[in-house]
């Protein structure tokens, strides 16, 4: 397992354990919690591949997916209070997981002969999609649509990383610098409190 690879799954891990903790805020049953968990985990990459026609999906190739997501389970009921108590280290692994993300949905995309415009699209579909269900079936706004900086970052992330390949930049420091960029830009925004205008 090399390590891309394992950070994949670990975001897919943190992933499934913020819509978990999501339905339990909703009393949500066991069966309700899990299936939150797993599209919260997987929804991005689900829809970027059926908007494409990649099949089959991630995660019926690689069982690897499911499996982790469904260990999400049992390990957020073992460990909730840890959880809250480690608000900001989840928030460092789930900035990271979208990172992850956004670089490997454009690079499929990418492989599969598409416009880069697209890729860069798709990469913010398959880190942000699954948040927007996962909210959706929740029955809240989503919150790339309220009051945090996300989906923007990861499009800055995207174009960078398209940026740095098309110039010849070695692949993994591309890589190490997307994922610092778009979790910098999560932080400062969360910091300063920065968002978008609200419409009146």
């Amino acid at each position: 397992m090399d390590f891309l690879y394992a950070l994949e799954m670990i975001g897919t891990f943190v992933f499934a354990i913020s819509g978990i903790r999501l339905a339990a805020k909703k009393d949500m049953d066991l069966f309700g919690a899990a299936v939150i968990g797993f599209v919260t985990a997987v929804g991005g990459g689900t829809t970027r591949d059926v908007i494409l026609g990649a099949y089959p999906v991630v995660w019926v190739e690689d069982l690897n997916y499911p499996l982790v997501i469904f260990l999400a389970l049992p390990f957020t009921l073992l460990f909730r209070k840890y959880l809250v108590q480690m608000h900001r280290t989840i928030f460092i692994f789930d900035t990271i997981g979208i990172a992850l993300f956004t670089i490997s949905g454009m690079q499929k995309v990418i492989l599969l002969g598409y416009h880069p415009s697209i890729a860069i699209l798709m990469g913010m579909v398959s880190a942000t999609v699954g948040g927007v269900i996962r909210d959706i079936l929740c029955n809240e706004i989503p919150l790339i649509f309220r009051k945090e900086i996300y989906a923007t970052a990861c499009l800055a992330g995207a174009l960078t990383f398209y940026i740095l390949e098309e110039s010849g930049s070695p692949t993994n420091l591309n890589f190490v610098i997307t994922v610092l960029l778009i979790v910098a830009i999560r932080i400062i925004a969360i910091k300063k409190n920065l968002a978008f205008p609200k419409m009146k």
